[in-house]
């Protein structure tokens, strides 16, 4: 069907929020208690966009920007998250490992010591060949 030149008087057209409406909206939802979907009915806002909103603040923690949507000279960019190594002590083996098989009728109870855990695994995986 061509449309060309037909006024499509029921299409409904997306709808641009300002920066100062989005915070202003995201603020309401970060107070203690406050339901993102009744603060998205009381705006006349669908509630998946504006828990997007809300996730992305969180994680941009949105530094301000100009008015053309340039970030401004003096923001300096968020450092990168780093890495830090967390040295564990060694797990403590103490125990036995208790196996009990079951095969064509017959029933074997493995007791090995947890010390040789490897060993155990490949006893096991020849073993279930």
């Amino acid at each position: 069907m061509n449309t060309y030149g037909v006024d499509l008087m029921g299409r409904r057209r997306r709808r641009r929020h300002s920066a100062e409406f989005k915070a202003a909206v995201i603020q309401e939802c970060m107070k203690p208690g406050v339901s993102v979907a009744a603060v998205a009915l009381a705006h006349n806002l669908n509630a998946n966009m504006l828990r997007k909103w809300v996730i992305d603040a969180e994680h941009k923690k949105v530094a301000p920007t100009a008015p053309a949507g340039k970030p401004l000279p003096d923001a300096a960019p968020l450092p990168a998250p780093s890495f830090v190594p967390l040295a564990l002590p060694a797990p403590v083996v103490d125990g036995e490992i208790r196996i009990e098989l079951h095969r064509a009728g017959t029933t074997i109870k493995v007791v090995w010591p947890a010390a040789a855990a490897a060993d155990c695994a490949a006893w096991l995986s020849d073993w279930l060949r």
